[in-house]
C-alpha cells in the first residue's frame, strides 16, 4: 500500500453557497470548476481543480466554518492576491511565524479559513 498524492480537499459551505463559492475560488482565486459527477450533482456544492489536485465545497445543513483546519495554496504572488482580496472583501492576516515564508490566512465567503504562502523565490519562473 503506497499513498502517492492528495485528489482533492473539501471545505463546507451553507446550502445556497455555489454561486459565492463559484465568485471566490472561481472567479478570485483562479480555479478551474469542473462539473460533479451527475449522481453526486443533487446534493448541491461545486468543485474546482488547481493543477492536478481538486477543491470540493460540499454542502453542510448545519454548517459551521472551519476557523482552524484549511487547505493552503502556493501562490507567486502573494502580495498581488492578499490586495485583491482585500478590494473584494476578504479578510488578509499575514503570518511571519516561518522565517523566510511569505504568507498569509483569509477566509472564503463562508468563514472557512485558507492559507496563501508565496513560493520562494529560487522556485518562481
Amino acid at each position: 500500500m503506497e499513498l502517492r498524492s492528495i485528489d482533492h480537499v473539501q471545505v463546507a459551505g451553507p446550502p445556497g453557497c455555489e454561486a459565492a463559492a463559484r465568485t471566490f475560488y472561481g472567479d478570485l482565486l483562479g480555479l478551474r470548476e469542473i462539473p460533479k459527477p451527475p449522481r453526486l450533482a443533487s446534493r448541491g456544492g461545486v468543485w474546482f481543480r488547481l493543477g492536478t489536485q481538486e477543491l470540493h465545497v460540499g454542502i453542510e445543513q448545519d454548517f459551521r466554518p472551519a476557523l482552524k483546519a484549511h487547505p493552503a495554496f502556493n501562490c507567486v504572488d502573494p502580495d498581488a492576491l492578499a490586495q485583491a482580496l482585500e478590494a473584494s472583501g476578504a479578510p488578509v492576516t499575514w503570518d511571519g511565524e516561518v522565517s523566510g515564508l511569505r504568507r498569509f490566512y483569509t477566509s472564503d465567503p463562508f468563514g472557512n479559513r485558507l492559507e496563501i504562502v508565496g513560493v520562494p523565490l529560487s522556485s518562481a519562473f
